[in-house]
């Protein structure tokens, strides 16, 4: 039997790492990796395994030096720190394995490296392999024939993480997207026929995560709404779960926009209470959403894009979004119109991105056919920041246009505007179901907004005390007092305080960038 250590590398600061961010939210990372955590329960008895995350305790690698085998996985931005762990493992001798996101869409960057590498899903490969390996005829690569039975996925490994460092716990609902976005690889990955859990699966793991100490949850499926008719089901009963056990849980989601369209299907998330969701609004641009086939955001039955991002909020839920710049229609306009369409959005978190081709995508094909692709180092993406060389814009331009987009929309004054006119003007409330059952309940109801004020009162003065730069302080102290006189809710004072912290981060990443940029930038309007 084999005594096994599986490793998630450290990530570079991010948007969503919140790095900086952190020491005022009390925590060291923002969600558990999926993956190990299943692997671990996809192990047979006798095995032994042990999983380190980088992101919140270092990796022993003498420990690792005593194991008989050391898995590693990794995301597209992990992959320069998955690869510095591997040739360290390797160079102590160990034998290492290794699998994920980057690696099922890159194999070239580790397969000289790794002793064993498997591609795609494991839930079949990972049990064959650890009997192929204890009869010492294991093969150097594994991938599944055919995609997972989701309906046969066991609940993850939880007590093999240290829950108490993450700000979310995080369940998988389902796998696979129906859309074709040329740039996205979960299609490569996980197919386009969404593949659903039970909902006698969910909620054992939804119980896992409150037995886990958790009382938010990140539904981390890439689009939750993949299959409308069959997640309603699953929601009904996660419903039927918050109200029988008091609401333990609160969520947020990943979801295309076209969730606009379905007012059952917005009321089932609410009524979950899924507060926060992620959609991919990528461009205002009509011209480079038919580009990349992103057709789901075009105007249509729900309005246009502006519109649907407004529905969801009215539901009840406020929209966290992605956008890219670089599409072959943007040009040096696309800044601009970017800026104009996320003022009017109420959107305050935004993760800005250049688009990049990740390989294996239908986008990758298409460059590299067109010689479009940077001929320098695929994993780096070079001083640019991406692969891709632009078709209307210089990659100078785009870059600097980047910089200048992610220090304007992070410039405190805008930042703030769009919370407000969300919170404030609009008025958005969230938690509706949950506090509908608490009304009847003052007792529980009391000890929760004495727990939210008590964490807002804690996150607002640990940024007094540890952002340095004054003026932000006072920002921070402003806007919080703001709100808390405006709408004298102790969900929305907290969840202001936590949209301070998060805007530190973004505010330092924008200074890093600007001290890193390679290109001149313009100066603020």
């Amino acid at each position: 039997m084999a005594d096994i250590v599986l490793i998630n590398p450290r990530f570079e600061i991010s948007y969503w790492g919140l790095e900086h961010a952190m020491p005022f939210l009390g925590i060291k990372a923002v969600m558990p990796v999926a993956g190990l955590p299943l692997l671990a329960a996809l192990t047979p008895p006798g095995h032994t395994v042990t999983i380190i995350d980088e992101n919140v305790e270092p990796i022993d690698f003498a420990r690792c030096a005593q194991a008989d085998i050391v898995g590693v996985t990794g995301m597209n931005v992990q992959r320069r720190r998955m690869k510095e762990i591997v040739q360290e493992l390797k160079g102590q001798g160990v034998f290492t394995i290794v699998g994920g996101p980057w690696v099922t869409v890159q194999e070239d960057d580790l397969e000289d490296l790794a002793d064993v590498m498997f591609i795609g899903e494991a839930e079949t490969t990972w049990p064959q392999f650890l009997a192929e390996w204890a009869e010492g005829c294991h093969r150097q690569r594994y991938e599944q024939a055919e995609r997972t039975d989701m309906t046969t996925v066991p609940a993850p490994r939880l007590d093999l993480l240290r829950m108490k460092d993450y700000a979310f716990g995080s369940v998988q609902f389902s796998r696979g997207c129906p859309f074709t976005c040329e740039f996205c690889d979960i299609i490569v990955t996980f197919g386009r026929r969404p593949r659903l859990k039970t909902s006698a699966q969910v909620i054992a793991e939804l119980e896992g995560i409150v037995a886990a100490g958790k009382t938010s949850a990140f539904i981390v499926d890439d689009n939750l709404i993949g299959n409308k008719a069959a997640i309603k089901k699953v929601l009904r009963d996660v419903v039927a779960w918050q109200e029988a056990h008091g609401y333990p849980l609160m969520f947020a989601t990943e979801a295309s926009i076209d969730l606009a369209e379905d007012a059952e299907l917005m009321q089932l998330m609410v009524d979950a209470n899924i507060s926060n969701v992620f959609v991919g609004i990528e461009t205002p641009n009509e011209e480079s959403l038919r580009e990349t086939k992103k057709v789901q955001n075009l105007r249509g039955r729900g309005g246009t894009m502006l519109d649907k991002v407004h529905h969801i909020q009215e539901a009840g839920m406020e929209v966290w979004c992605g956008i890219i710049v670089g599409f072959d229609n943007d040009d040096s306009g696309i800044f601009a119109a970017q800026s104009r369409f996320l003022a009017q959005s109420r959107i305050a978190s935004i993760m800005v991105n250049m688009l990049v081709a990740i390989p294996r995508t239908p986008l990758y094909k298409r460059l590299h056919a067109e010689g479009r692709l940077d001929a320098g180092d695929q994993s780096s993406f070079g001083a640019f920041g991406t692969n891709v060389v632009p078709l209307r814009i210089g990659r100078a331009e785009l870059r600097r246009g980047y910089v200048e987009l992610m220090r304007d929309l992070y410039a405190a004054e805008a930042y703030f505007a769009r919370l407000d006119e969300l919170y404030l003007d609009a008025r958005l409330r969230v938690g509706t179901a949950r506090g509908r059952y608490l009304r009847r309940r003052p007792l529980r109801w009391l000890r929760l907004n004495a727990r939210l004020l008590l964490e807002a009162v804690a996150i607002s003065l640990m940024l007094q005390h540890g952002v340095p730069d004054p003026a932000l302080r006072r920002e921070y102290r402003r806007r919080t007092l703001r709100v808390a006189w405006r709408r004298r809710d102790p969900e929305i004072i907290q969840v202001y305080a936590i949209k301070c912290a998060m805007h530190y981060h973004a505010h330092r990443m924008v200074q890093e960038m600007l001290a890193q940029s390679p290109v001149p930038l313009q100066a603020a309007a």
